[in-house]
């Protein structure tokens, strides 16, 4: 195609289907993992958000003939509170690309321009896994993030507490091991014994989903255990594979990164166990990604530069008020 006769309003038709091209390629996959709820902000509707979990009873108590029933108890959890975040980029499409057929270059410039908000979204989503042994981080932009859960103590901490119970429990497994037939039985007893509700009381809920990094030993041992037909360790295929099927695999790439998105292989053993149906891992979109076009009279071309230029906008927040939803081991033995 010729850019040399295209004019600012053609440009940005060809400009909006590249970038939407390239946002829709970006394999969103914190996002669409299941470990996320998403909930949609609508406009002028303020900056925050205040999430918390509730819990009720998980028994019923006896009623003798004629007695009134009892009262079902309600306690509410701890509560934390998601601030919206507004990230952008821009570039410019110099008037030598427009007229002398640089078309490569404008590809390039603008399907880059349509990955980059979506891929913030999914590293800023990741990172909450990734410093979940924390209460907080610094982040590419040199701003403190806060990740810590309602009760003020790290997403994965083996002391939370509860509000209605003087009780505590954990969900970082003991010593961390790496995954493995051992380490999962040794993270499904976590589940067992260590999933409580705000009363103390023991809390029965599906953990679907086996998470982890993309680091491709423990991306195939997941598989192994879940894949296979006969339990791994058989000496022969009569044995039946108890883990086929009991999990859904998802394979978080940015977990293991560094706050500025670089490849952090201290973290590339992580992994874990978490429900997606008590998940309180809250994203907020308050403005999904999109492309900022020049127009006639909105400034959109630089008078001395003669540059069009383009942007990509996005807002959103994440909290976690609870962690009973979520286990992690670090994958690194250490205690």
């Amino acid at each position: 195609m010729e850019l040399n006769t295209i004019s600012q309003s053609d440009f940005t038709k060809l400009a909006n289907v590249l970038w939407g091209k390239a946002y829709e390629s970006v394999p969103q996959v914190m996002r669409k993992s299941g470990l996320v709820k998403e909930v949609p902000i609508s406009a002028n509707s303020g900056n925050t958000r205040e999430f918390s979990e509730i819990d009720g009873e998980e028994f019923a108590k006896l009623k003798s003939e004629s007695d009134q029933a009892a009262r079902a108890r309600v306690q509410q959890g701890y509560s934390k509170t998601m601030y919206q975040k507004r990230v952008a980029l821009d570039i410019g499409i110099s008037y030598e690309m427009r007229t002398q057929n640089k078309y490569p270059e404008v590809v390039s410039r603008l399907t880059n321009l349509g990955t980059q908000v979506a891929k913030r979204l999914e590293l800023d989503l990741a990172h909450r896994i990734s410093f979940a042994a924390s209460t907080s981080y610094t982040d590419m932009d040199g701003q403190t993030v806060d990740v810590s859960v309602g009760d003020t103590l790290a997403l994965a901490s083996s002391v939370h507490t509860l509000r209605g119970s003087s009780s505590t429990f954990r969900n970082i497994l003991a010593n961390n091991p790496k995954l493995s037939k051992g380490a999962l039985e040794g993270m499904e007893r976590l589940v067992v014994e260590e999933t409580l509700n705000q009363f103390g009381e023991k809390k029965t809920m599906a953990f679907d989903i086996l998470w982890t990094t993309d680091d491709p030993n423990t991306v195939n041992t997941a598989r192994e255990h879940l894949q296979a037909t006969a339990e791994v360790s058989a000496a022969n295929a009569g044995v039946p594979n108890v883990y086929q099927s009991k999990y859904r695999h998802v394979v978080l790439p940015y977990v293991a990164t560094t706050a500025a998105g670089a490849v952090d292989s201290t973290k590339r053993y992580f992994w874990g166990l978490a429900s997606s149906a008590m998940s309180c891992f809250y994203l907020g979109m308050w403005e999904e990604p999109h492309m900022k076009a020049p127009s006639a009279g909105n400034n959109g071309e630089d008078f001395s530069t003669d540059d069009w230029n383009y942007g990509a906008r996005g807002g959103y927040g994440i909290v976690i008020p609870g962690a009973s939803w979520f286990k992690l081991s670090k994958g690194d033995g250490t205690a």
